[in-house]
């Protein structure tokens, strides 16, 4: 049934914005970590720069919903799909599926301008603690650990099953009565399970290389892979293993971390 909803005469157009918008965040993010800015999307370049605190998180959300777009958004196409075929006959079609992304992103935005506070306030410890700067070994350890432990959680593997399952998702959480606000509910909710899944790599990518487009290539690769394939359940765990063997060769000081 859910096929028979798909209209061929604008499938087309669809599918290329949807693409043209991906690749168009791979550009933009390609040539800013090539230009003498690439700092303002890394934790390193907290606090550095002419920019006052305001105006360098708002650049940072900005990049990292670039970020959002250019890695998460093609995985989560499968979901974004069934719902524009879902509403295909409405004739508000366009704004449903425009703030099914809008939710979506906003999650991502919040979580990044979360991240970035976060940081700063790290910084700022570290600039103000001595022990803290001489243990940043244990701070570069401590985020891989995280990132590996997390990948055998219970949490992670229900988000996992969400992301995995479009069609249930969108039959246990659409209802359409009030469609537009349903929608952009609908992308929060799908947001905040997206989240669920992959925010401790997404720390990690931020932490190790900002707008690198290697490690975003790298792991937006291995995100994809985990919440959209059959086989992805089975990385899972062996990913969460590497990253607990990273941090502690890192502590032993065989395996350098990035940042360092």
């Amino acid at each position: 049934m859910i096929g028979a909803m798909r209209t061929p005469d604008d499938a087309r157009w669809y599918r290329l914005s949807l693409w043209a918008l991906v690749a168009f965040a791979w550009l933009v993010l390609a040539v800013w970590g090539a230009s003498p800015f690439a700092g303002l999307l890394s934790h390193r370049g907290i606090g550095v720069g002419p920019l006052s605190p305001p105006s360098r998180l708002a650049v940072f959300v900005f990049g990292w919903t670039l970020m959002t777009v250019a890695m998460m958004l093609p995985s989560s196409l499968p979901l974004v799909n069934l719902f524009r075929r879902m509403v295909a006959g409405r004739p508000d079609r366009g704004g449903l599926v425009a703030r099914l992304g809008l939710g979506y992103v906003a999650v991502w935005a919040l979580f990044g301008a979360a991240a970035y506070r976060g940081d700063v306030w790290i910084h700022q410890a570290v600039a103000e603690i001595p022990q803290l700067a001489a243990g940043s070994a244990w701070i570069a350890a401590a985020i891989l650990l995280a990132a590996g432990v997390y990948q055998f959680t219970p949490l992670k593997h229900m988000c996992l099953e969400k992301c995995r399952s479009p069609y249930s998702f969108l039959v246990e959480h659409w209802r359409g009565r009030d469609a537009g606000s349903d929608a952009l509910r609908l992308g929060v909710r799908h947001g905040l399970f997206c989240l669920g899944c992959c925010w401790t790599l997404m720390l990690l990518m931020f932490a190790v290389g900002g707008a690198n487009l290697g490690w975003m290539l790298a792991l937006g690769a291995l995100m994809a892979a985990e919440r959209t394939t059959r086989w992805g359940r089975y990385l899972t765990a062996p990913v969460g293993a590497a990253l607990v063997l990273w941090a502690a060769l890192h502590l032993a000081g065989i395996v350098p971390f990035p940042s360092t």
